[in-house]
C-alpha cells in the first residue's frame, strides 16, 4: 500500500490526485492522508480515494505562531496512528502544510519517502523533510546542493492529460475560432490583482478574453461581461488551456505545468515575494529563462500581448520542451521502487 499526503492548496493536491489515479491503475492500493483544513477536504468526499483528514499546522518561515505549532502536534500524534494502522511500504508527499505530519513520521519509522517538489524553490516542509527522504521528485531542473542533488530527478508536475482541437474548444466555449483568444487565470481562488488591473488594459485591444475571476468573486466582477469578454468563476483548465492563444496569468507551479503541457505561451504576474517565499516568482523568472513566457508588464501590457500574439512559436516550442507529459507515470515507477 502506498500513502500520498500533501496538499492545504491545489498545486500540492492536484499532482498527488493524477499519481493515485496511476497507481490505482496499476492495481496499487492507495491512501491519502490530508488536512482538515485544506482544499483536500472538500475535494477527496467526491474521489474513491480511502482518505483521512488531520490537523495539520501552517508552517510559518516569518514567525512563530502557539495556535499552528499546537495543530502541528496533533496531526503527527493523528499521523502517526494512521500509519500504524495502514502500515504503507512508501508515502510520496508533495509537501504543503498538510503533506508534513504523515511524511515526518513515515521518516521516522523508516518507511521510504519520496518527496514532489512542484515550484523552482524548495518548500519549507520540503526542506524539512528532505534530508530522511529517499528522494526528492523535481517539476522544473534546481540547483541543489550535491547531498541533494543526489536524490533529486526531474519528472515534471503530474497534470490531466487532456487535449482538445484549437478550434472545436474555441467553439465548445462559445468563441470565434477564428480569432485569438486571451485566457486569464488568478489561480483556483482566482487573483484580486488581475481582476481588478486587466480588464481595463485588456477590453480596449478588442481581443476575445476568458477570465477566471475565482467562484468568491463572480457576482463582483460580472458587470465586466460583454461578448468578447466573458467572466467565470472557474473554467475546466483542458478545455480553456487548449482554446486559447495566450495565457495571462499568476505562476503557480500547476498553471504553468498545464500551459507547458498544452504549449500555450504564458505572460505571468507571480505573487509578491512576502506572501508565498518567492516561490512563484521564482517558478516565473524558470519559465522566461527557458524562452516559454514572459514576466508581465502592467505599464507594456497591450504591446506584450501584441508581440506574443503574432510570433508565438518560439514560447510554444520552449513550453514543449517543459512540458510535464507523462509525470505521474515517472512518479508511479519511482514509488514501485520501494515496494
Amino acid at each position: 500500500m502506498v500513502l500520498l499526503t500533501g496538499g492545504g492548496t491545489g498545486g500540492h493536491l492536484f499532482p498527488a490526485l493524477a499519481v493515485a489515479e496511476e497507481l490505482r491503475r496499476r492495481g496499487h492500493e492507495v491512501f491519502y492522508l490530508g488536512a482538515q483544513e485544506g482544499l483536500e477536504a472538500r475535494l477527496l468526499p467526491k474521489t474513491p480515494l480511502p482518505h483521512a483528514l488531520i490537523p495539520a499546522g501552517k508552517l510559518d518561515r516569518s514567525a512563530f505562531r502557539p495556535g499552528e505549532a499546537w495543530r502541528l502536534l496533533q496531526g503527527l500524534g493523528v499521523a502517526r496512528a494512521v500509519l500504524k494502522a495502514r502500515r504503507p511500504k512508501a508515502v510520496l508527499s508533495t509537501g504543503g502544510y498538510a503533506g508534513f505530519p504523515g511524511a515526518f513520521v513515515a521518516e521516522l519509522q523508516g518507511v521510504p519517502v519520496l518527496l514532489h517538489e512542484q515550484n523552482a524553490k524548495l518548500g519549507l516542509a520540503v526542506k524539512l523533510l528532505v534530508p530522511l527522504s529517499r528522494g526528492l521528485a523535481l517539476s522544473v531542473p534546481l540547483s541543489l546542493p550535491p547531498r541533494l542533488g543526489a536524490k533529486a530527478r526531474v519528472v515534471g508536475y503530474p497534470v490531466r492529460e487532456v487535449r482538445y482541437p484549437k478550434e472545436e474548444a474555441k467553439a465548445r466555449l462559445g468563441f470565434d475560432p477564428k480569432k485569438p483568444l486571451l485566457l486569464v487565470l488568478g489561480g483556483s481562488q482566482g487573483s484580486l490583482e488581475l481582476n481588478e488591473k486587466l480588464p481595463p488594459l485588456l477590453k480596449p485591444l478588442g481581443l476575445p478574453v476568458l477570465h477566471q475571476v475565482g467562484e468568491r468573486w463572480v457576482e463582483r466582477y460580472r458587470h465586466l461581461e460583454e461578448e468578447a469578454y466573458r467572466i467565470r468563476g472557474f473554467v475546466e483548465a483542458p478545455l480553456a488551456m487548449s482554446a486559447a492563444d495566450l495565457l495571462l496569468a499568476r505562476a503557480g507551479a500547476g498553471t504553468l505545468a498545464e500551459a507547458a503541457f498544452h504549449r500555450l505561451p504564458a505572460l505571468l504576474f507571480p505573487l509578491p515575494q512576502s506572501l508565498d517565499g518567492g516561490a512563484q516568482r521564482a517558478n516565473a523568472r524558470a519559465y522566461e529563462k527557458a524562452g516559454a513566457a514572459r514576466l508581465g508588464d502592467y505599464a507594456r501590457l497591450a504591446q506584450q500581448v501584441e508581440a506574443m500574439l503574432q510570433n508565438p512559436e518560439p514560447y510554444r516550442e520552449a513550453m514543449g520542451r517543459l512540458s510535464p507529459e507523462g509525470a505521474a507515470g515517472r512518479l508511479a515507477d519511482w514509488l514501485e521502487e520501494f515496494l
